[in-house]
């Protein structure tokens, strides 16, 4: 099986360096980009497993290639890390917003650093179980990575897929949002518990168009449950 290839996308060289460094030791074939534009033309060629993507880049923002690379759906389910020097609330959710999977503040450790990317590959890995589900005309096939609803499929990005996997596998019960990001994301992964309220509104605003938001309830004080009943 081939090495995982991570797209640094850094515009600072000595950085591109240190991860290309830090990443190949582990095993992990790496290829860079200085800017957003030599980025896309990188993704045109070779699709990433992964991206490491620096917010700070000259020209178009990381930010702004990232809602890009969600807008596309050919690149769409890529999973997107993305590198901040912000590390006030309100970037980091803006981070995540724009696509990004997850983030990291700089300056970083290379273990967090290789820790996160580690539980992004993991997250994005093919589910153990390959069984259909179905639950009131909603569909999910494992195997082949569909959703569909009424016949028309519908656009996840992989952390939605996982979570409505998951959801789907376990409907009725309810969910903190620590317990999903330990069985959706993975145990010993730094991620934040408002992390898994904005995939939840991403998952909800992919599937309002078929009428299956409704599907996915917040339950006050408790957390998230999926269920066919009111």
């Amino acid at each position: 099986m081939s090495a995982p290839t991570i797209l640094v996308v850094e515009d600072e060289a000595a950085v591109r360096e240190m991860l290309r460094f830090t990443l190949r030791q582990k095993g992990l074939d790496v290829v860079e980009a200085e800017d957003a534009a030599s980025a896309e033309r990188h993704i045109r060629k070779r699709r990433p497993s992964l991206i490491l993507l620096d917010w700070m880049l000259p020209g178009k923002s990381g930010v702004e290639l990232a809602r890009q690379l969600k807008r596309d759906p050919a690149t769409r389910d890529i999973p997107i890390l993305m590198l901040t020097a912000r590390g006030q609330e309100d970037d980091k959710v803006l981070a995540l917003e724009s696509g990004a999977d997850d983030y990291v503040t700089k300056p970083f450790s290379t273990r967090e650093l290789q820790a996160r990317i580690r539980a992004i590959l993991r997250r994005v890995a093919p589910p153990d179980s390959d069984q259909e589900i179905e639950m009131d005309g909603l569909s999910l096939d494992p195997a082949t990575h569909r959703v569909f609803a009424g016949g028309e499929k519908l656009e996840l990005g992989p952390t939605e897929f996982r979570l409505l996997h998951y959801f789907m596998a376990h409907p009725e019960r309810v969910y903190s949002r620590a317990q999903l990001l330990d069985r959706v994301w993975g145990t010993n992964v730094f991620i934040e518990e408002r992390t898994v309220d904005v995939h939840i509104r991403r998952l909800r605003k992919a599937l309002e168009p078929s009428g299956h938001d409704g599907l996915l309830q917040t339950v006050r004080g408790a957390g998230y449950r999926f269920s066919t009943k009111g």
